[in-house]
């Protein structure tokens, strides 16, 4: 089976034995999923592809990690200082000796891995080059600096009183608050007003789908409902973890591919400000499935919130998945939808 990313291409045809290996965080692609060595991954779709196909693949939060591999390949990702917290639990995680190969694209900021390298003393050289990647080799060694050390926390006012935020390098909303997210916090009190699931007792009465570091989690706890979060990224569920308890504030943080882990349950409100970027490129299928599937579950009556940018073209799938829609804020950047499910 041929590789279909770049960064695979280039590991294809490298004279290697990945058997026993771990792929850390790696890109969608058949040739990895259908070949050799255990997939080590924050992203909940990529397991479950993996899985899929029966192959082995887990969480860095998971509680036990598989065997101690014969070497691992980390795929570098877009954001820096993710890529440097990935390097600090290898580091952290596995035996002194281990070697590591890590891959990326140039325009990803692969080359930056030599002078992140050197900084925490381990050597490097280049393996090979082609489809304009990179593939780097050395040994991991162990470092003064613990991963725990990547988490942050800042202070955020959205209005109801300041929030601490846990944060993590990679999670949308890295140590601030997003614009589109303030204007949705802004348009919330009128359209979800404070205790109203709480005062039914519905455990599941609000989900906030793609919940990053927690900030619309905290805010609709904070108010007396009763919150469900998930979010595709197990550093962003456990940010929110982290958010909820510093406040203490109780809630449901799980991982989940848009609402795959919910199976049937149902909410009285959605909330979400949905990505739509897959590392550089632009991707509605997320979103697209997060409104598409929305009025399964919510209940009657139950209502669909989310804030994007203006230019997405987001009318169209709200029409089409509950019939009609509104605008509840526009600020010319961002737009704040509100659809309501009228039956069933």
């Amino acid at each position: 089976m041929s590789a279909e990313t770049p960064v695979c291409q280039l590991l294809s045809r490298q004279d290697a034995d990945y058997r026993g290996w771990w792929w850390v965080a790696p890109p969608r692609d058949a040739w990895l999923e259908a070949g050799e060595g255990v997939a080590v991954s924050a992203d909940f779709a990529v397991r479950a592809a993996w899985r899929a196909r029966g192959r082995p693949a887990c969480s860095p939060f998971a509680e036990a990690l598989p065997e101690t591999p014969a070497g691992a390949v980390l795929f570098w990702p877009k954001s820096h200082a993710l890529g440097e917290w990935w390097l600090l639990w290898l580091c952290a995680t596995l035996p002194a000796g281990t070697p590591l190969q890590l891959v990326g694209e140039n325009q990803g900021g692969i080359k930056r891995v030599l002078k992140v390298l050197a900084a925490l003393g381990l050597g490097c050289r280049k393996l090979d080059s082609a489809r304009r990647c990179t593939l780097f080799a050395t040994r991991l060694a162990p470092v003064d600096l613990p991963p725990e050390a990547a988490w942050t926390v800042f202070e955020a006012d959205p209005g109801g009183g300041r929030l601490t935020l846990a944060s993590h390098p990679g999670v949308f909303g890295h140590n601030k608050l997003d614009d589109g997210t303030r204007l949705l916090l802004e348009t919330l009190p009128e359209a979800l007003p404070a205790g109203e699931g709480a005062m039914r007792g519905n455990a599941g009465d609000v989900l906030d789908l793609g919940c990053g570091d927690g900030i619309l989690a905290a805010w609709l706890a904070r108010r007396g409902h009763a919150v469900t979060a998930v979010d595709v990224s197990a550093f962003a569920v456990e940010a929110t973890r982290r958010t909820l308890a510093v406040n203490g504030l109780a809630g449901e943080a799980l991982e989940s591919d848009v609402y795959s882990a919910l199976g049937g349950r149902r909410f009285s409100a959605i909330v979400s400000n949905p990505p739509f970027h897959q590392e550089r490129a632009i991707d509605y299928g997320p979103a697209a499935r997060l409104i598409a599937e929305a009025p399964e579950h919510l209940e009657r009556g139950g209502q669909l919130i989310l804030v994007a940018n203006a230019f997405l073209p987001y009318a169209e799938r709200l029409e089409s998945a509950f019939g009609g829609f509104e605008i509840l804020a526009d600020d010319r950047r961002f737009r704040v939808y509100r659809a309501v499910k009228k039956r069933g």
